[in-house]
């Protein structure tokens, strides 16, 4: 049916399978993109919003790459938020609510009008492998499909099932089918496979809630968004509410743990640490007398509600007899009850910094495959999956992504390196350089790369060129222009910092902590400069000005730290020879293979000592 030899298919059409087939596809490669349902590309499986603490630089730097999920999450957003920002800039991270369907059908319009990307809708059940390199895909219906590389990002569909009390279902989502029969080929190919948790909570009825027992939740005044082209700004926002549950609450949900499939053995993988369940919260911190629930709109026409801190797999009826005591929800109707959902992974130890595998040549997997939780993440793996299955059938370099440029590098790298035994999610804590990793310089750090590499288009770079130049001139005349006593003065004391009995340049003002560049505009020569840039370029030369000190020191940290990433290991390299090494190490090395000094350094059971010996032993 299908005779056409792709260069790459990408099975799944989730948040990473979308990426990866928009980067293939845009990089030029012939790309077949194969979901089990064309009506849910692009579909938000959990909570409607984009972005959040980390997640929202990796939005960011998805964008900069060239990638669409900054673009689909703007043109779909019904509410911004920047978080984090009594903290610093390296803590900031944007975060949207979003419309869920119109967020999957700009998906779908984006990917559709791709070029050189096909779609076809059946489920992959099996690999075509030829001399341990994967030829093509083999579907539900028997239809073979040739290629030169595939991309698995099956997201919770592998052997996927659903639970709800003492009922189980077999499906990936609610309503939607499983997929089988990639789990166990992988396995007789020698690869290591596991079952990982996830959650969701109930979906309810908006037009049943009281929201005055709520607490209003707005978006900001001056609301922001992820892309750093022309995409629309909100000029009207939803908002949320936030409540809390309560004793009562909690005691309804323990009547029904006899019965929970967490409780009685029923669910034995591990869920996401990070975003457990409410019967996992009030088992765990029993000495809690409430936990805070986010109630968020889905939509701006529909008046479905999500229960954000109330995942749950308790039984429907314990779910809804709790629900009835959360204030404003005495009414409630629910559309549909929470579920636990279980499913296959593949440690991602098995992989290459590429995201292909090590036991099979030109095969890519991505997202919740590789044990990891969130739209996110899922999507930025996507995205390099993605580029470098164009660039290996087309004999290029391939593209990785390091610690120092990218939380994506970071995500990527603490997969490979470290894997992970319950489903992985990023926070700005996992990055050592987060100062130099911030969401507003996700555009100077990576749009030349992608530029470079075909993903950005010249538009793009002309853009981030014009910001750096925009920012360099507004921190000279920052750097230039001296206050005197009388001018700054007045602002100073306002702000309860120390005054000054001579000139100053307002830059070193703006190195005061409560001293912001919006406070020096009360000063006319301030204003007059700075109101002809805008914000993206004031808020760009403030913190390279407030924070010059640590941001050059974490760019020496870099530089040392650069010196063992230089320092290469043979592919074939044998730990089990070094006598010297401790048993762990070898064992740790000898699985992971790590191709750096400094990429052995970060594998958990790795000493120093070992890499001293590594060191000796390489003629270091």
């Amino acid at each position: 049916m299908i005779s056409e030899i792709y260069d790459v298919i990408v099975v799944g059409a989730g948040h990473a399978g979308c990426e990866a087939a928009a980067a293939a596809a845009n990089l030029g490669s012939k790309t077949l993109l194969v979901t089990m349902n064309m009506q849910t590309i692009g579909q938000m499986s959990c909570n409607p919003a984009m972005g959040g603490i980390a997640k929202g630089q990796i939005v960011r730097e998805i964008d900069a790459m060239g990638g669409y999920s900054g673009i689909v999450a703007d043109k779909s957003a019904i509410q911004f938020k920047m978080l984090n920002l009594s903290k610093g800039p390296a803590m900031w991270s944007p975060r949207t609510q979003n419309d869920r369907m119109l967020f999957a059908e700009e998906w779908r319009l984006a990917l559709e009008n791709t070029p050189n990307l096909d779609f076809f809708q059946d489920m992959v059940k099996q690999l075509i492998i030829k001399n341990n390199q994967v030829v093509g895909v083999v579907t539900s219906l028997g239809i073979s499909i040739k290629a030169k590389s595939v991309v698995l990002t099956n997201g919770t569909f592998l052997n996927g099932l659903i639970h709800v009390g003492d009922k189980q279902l077999g499906g990936g989502r609610m309503g939607e089918p499983r997929a089988f029969g990639i789990t166990e080929q992988l396995i007789s190919l020698g690869f290591e496979a596991g079952r990982m948790k996830t959650g969701t909570p109930p979906r309810v009825d908006g037009r049943s809630l009281d929201y005055s027992k709520m607490e209003e939740q707005k978006g900001d005044e001056k609301p922001q968004k992820f892309s750093y082209l022309d995409t629309p700004k909100l000029t009207k926002q939803l908002s949320c509410h936030i409540v809390y549950t309560n004793e009562t609450v909690h005691d309804i949900l323990r009547e029904g743990f006899d019965r929970s499939p967490m409780f009685n053995g029923t669910i034995q993988s591990l869920g996401p640490r990070y975003c457990p369940s409410i019967e996992d919260k009030i088992n765990r911190f029993a000495e809690r007398t409430r936990h805070q629930l986010f109630v968020e709109p889905e939509g701006w026409r529909t008046v479905e509600i999500y229960v954000n801190g109330f995942s749950s797999s308790l039984p429907e009826d314990v779910q809804i007899k709790a629900m009835k005591h959360i204030p404003g929800f005495e009414n409630v109707k629910v559309f549909r009850p929470g579920y636990a959902i279980e499913y296959d992974y593949f440690p991602p130890t098995q992989l290459k910094h590429t995201l292909e595998t090590k036991l099979i040549d030109n095969l890519y997997f991505a997202g919740q495959i590789n044990g990891t939780t969130g739209y996110e993440e899922a999507a930025g793996q996507g995205l390099m999956a993605g580029i470098n299955a164009h660039n290996k059938v087309h004999g290029k370099e391939e593209f990785i992504l390091n610690r120092d440029e990218a939380y994506i590098g970071v995500l990527i790298d603490d997969l490979i390196t470290k894997g992970t035994e319950e489903p992985y999610r990023m926070f700005t804590s996992r990055a050592e350089y987060r100062l130099l990793l911030r969401q507003d310089n996700a555009d100077i750090r990576l749009t030349e790369k992608a530029y470079q590499l075909g993903l950005a288009k010249e538009e793009r770079l002309r853009k981030v060129e014009q910001k750096i130049a925009k920012s360099e001139e507004l921190e000279t005349f920052l750097r230039e222009t001296s206050l005197k006593p009388g001018i700054i003065n007045p602002i100073l004391e306002s702000e309860e910092s120390n005054p000054v009995d001579q000139a100053y340049r307002a830059s070193q003002f703006l190195t005061r902590p409560n001293i912001t560049l919006e406070k020096l505009e009360n000063i006319d020569i301030i204003k007059e400069v700075a109101s002809q840039f805008d914000d993206e370029v004031r808020e760009q030369a403030e913190i390279n000005i407030k924070y010059k000190g640590y941001i050059e020191k974490e760019k020496e940290n870099v530089a040392k730290l650069n010196r063992l990433e230089n320092i290469k290991i043979p592919e074939d390299f044998d730990y089990l020879k070094l006598s010297s090494l401790s048993s762990e190490a070898k064992q740790k090395m000898n699985n992971v293979r790590p191709k750096t000094i400094a990429q052995a350094g970060r594998i958990s059971g790795v000493s120093p000592a070992d890499i001293n010996v590594l060191l000796v032993y390489l003629g270091r």
